[in-house]
């Protein structure tokens, strides 16, 4: 593997995971209710603990995100 495989590789790594980031983040902010209904059918939970729990999921992608992407393509970019 050389060095501009590497920076290809997490760019698109990156891209296809702020677009899944972005896509995610959308349906929540505007079919929230259909996404709480979907989910409260498999998983008894009020609505308080449902956004605690997405945004949390949403919080946590965005941190694996930028330590498993956006980290590696600048560090990629600065050693070639």
């Amino acid at each position: 593997m050389d060095l501009n495989f590497l920076r290809s590789f997490f760019a698109w790594c990156t891209v296809i995971n702020l677009c899944l980031y972005f896509l995610s983040f959308l349906i929540c902010a505007f079919a929230g209710d259909w996404v709480y209904r979907m989910h409260s059918m498999w998983f008894p939970m009020t609505r308080d603990a449902f956004n605690l729990a997405i945004y949390g999921f949403i919080g946590l992608y965005k941190l694996f995100i930028i330590v498993f992407n956006v980290v590696p393509y600048i560090a990629v970019v600065i050693a070639s």
